[in-house]
């Protein structure tokens, strides 16, 4: 819904502004379909150019984010502690009875009571191939929080490519604006002959390719490829979230130190209280019990 607002504020501002201040929409209007055509369309296919179909795919799907706004909302960083508590206590009381959860996540009774998680594959990945290198005494907890450090960034630096390719067409759109502008000067000097008043109005057509150019740029494509970037840096926490419980769990703490240690290690606005984390795991251990 943000996005939608942001979205709102700018076209209002711009051209509510222009309108108020005596500018007259009608050739804004009237010149804007065939300058975006070449803009839009020259933007579109240097995107195309410049990535492979997946990444293109992977792209526009991004761009969703800007009105979703982050996949995983506080409710899950609280459910993801459980997870791993239970997770935890198992590995400490019947490391043999882990295994089944660990093998077969979308089977198992623990990962099943948090749908959300289970369904997501990087998340359930990560959690169970920590898991399963440590039963085979992969247990090191400085190389395994190695390991993970740099899976996670290499994680990070591929979910980013969509807000750096969007960044990319937002730094070109000011260019072909002037591109498209160049053709409507172009094509006002063949209409020399004219008089003044249609002189002016071809000249202004070709004026509102530089603003067109310039306004998606900088009010449209920069911020969508920063809000973009925004998101996929928030759920990021996410998966840094687990390597914080399962590098504590390797240090031998106890299963509520460990997730004490990650609790902390939350953002403030997506941190679940301790009152709140502590009733969450209360009912964990009812249920379990």
């Amino acid at each position: 819904m943000i996005g939608f607002v942001g979205i709102a504020i700018i076209f209002i501002m711009v051209f509510g502004g222009y309108v108020l201040h005596g500018g007259k929409m009608d050739i804004v209007l009237e010149a804007a379909p065939w300058e975006l055509i070449m803009i839009g369309g020259a933007a579109a296919g240097a995107f195309v150019l410049a990535n492979d179909l997946a990444s293109v795919k992977q792209t526009l799907k991004d761009v969703g984010k800007v009105f979703k706004g982050p996949k995983w909302k506080p409710q899950d960083y609280r459910d993801l502690l459980c997870l791993l508590f239970e997770l935890i206590r198992l590995s400490k009381a019947n490391p043999v009875g882990l295994e089944e959860h660990v093998e077969n996540p979308h089977g198992s009774s623990i990962f099943g009571k948090y749908p959300k998680i289970s369904h997501d594959h990087e998340t359930t990945e990560l959690i169970c191939d920590t898991f399963r290198a440590a039963s085979m005494n992969y247990d090191d907890p400085h190389q395994v929080e190695e390991v993970l450090e740099k899976q996670l960034d290499a994680n990070l630096h591929h979910a980013l490519h969509s807000s750096h390719a969007l960044q990319s067409i937002a730094d070109g759109m000011p260019a072909l604006g002037i591109v498209a502008a160049v053709l409507g000067v172009i094509k006002t000097m063949g209409s020399i002959d004219q008089p003044p008043e249609i002189l002016g109005g071809m000249i202004g057509s070709a004026l509102v390719g530089t603003f067109m150019g310039v306004f998606m740029a900088y009010g449209l494509v920069g911020p969508f490829a920063a809000k973009v970037k925004t998101v996929v840096e928030e759920d990021a926490h996410f998966s840094k979230l687990i390597r914080e419980v399962l590098v504590a769990n390797l240090h031998r703490h106890a299963p509520n130190i460990c997730i004490e240690v990650g609790r902390q290690n939350t953002p403030h606005h997506i941190r679940p209280s301790f009152s709140e984390l502590e009733e969450a795991l209360r009912t964990v251990k009812v249920e379990a019990a």
